[in-house]
């Protein structure tokens, strides 16, 4: 049987070497008859989604090129119960197994198919904080007068006004400024320069 280990250190802490971690997982594949495939090592945030050595490892675990993934603990995987769902769920559904040395609860074993369902709950526990703090910091900023979404696209109205004056029409000069015709006329109503007349299509 092929493994695929995983490792993982922090990115910002110099003091972490996964090799640390490496040792550990290769002498737990030679104890269990495991050939090593491949080793995976990220120096990222386990918070981070966007991990390529993890990415890479679910790419082979869809290609069925190992049958199981070893990683120390899962928390090498993934910081996000979120997250950690997504992975042990994708593994499942490609038939690869997962064990995490330090924390033996094998995704095939009774214990692991209810540390699956508990980590579902949990998941849907934590997205539903995320809703909730999202929508508290939204009402505190909102009360507190605060622009909410995009800044404003800072327009060079001068340069504007130097096109017109030139006989630029008006989607001419927005494509030159990079906006849209509706923004430039926006802001020209805005100063008040343009409101006698209707939005030009020119």
């Amino acid at each position: 049987m092929k493994a695929g280990l995983y490792a993982r250190v922090s990115k910002t802490d110099d003091s972490q070497n996964p090799e640390n971690q490496l040792v550990h997982l290769r002498a737990y594949a030679i104890e269990h008859s495991l050939e090593v495939y491949h080793e995976y090592v990220d120096a990222a945030s386990g918070a981070d989604p966007h991990r390529p050595e993890l990415k890479r490892l679910v790419k082979d675990a869809r290609a069925h090129r190992f049958s199981i993934v070893l990683a120390v603990k899962y928390d090498r995987l993934a910081r996000s119960v979120i997250q950690l769902e997504t992975i042990v769920e994708e593994l499942d559904r490609v038939g690869i197994k997962l064990n995490c040395i330090d924390e033996p609860i094998g995704t095939e074993t009774p214990e692991g198919i209810a540390f699956r369902q508990m980590l579902g709950v949990m998941a849907q526990l934590e997205r539903g904080l995320i809703r909730s703090r999202t929508k508290a910091a939204l009402a505190r900023a909102k009360a507190e007068g605060k622009r909410l979404g995009r800044p404003p696209k800072r327009i060079d109205m001068r340069r504007a006004h130097e096109l017109r004056a030139q006989g630029l029409g008006y989607r001419k000069i927005a494509r030159e400024l990079g906006i849209s015709r509706p923004t430039l006329w926006a802001r020209l109503k805005k100063e008040g320069g343009e409101s006698d007349r209707r939005d030009p299509s020119s």
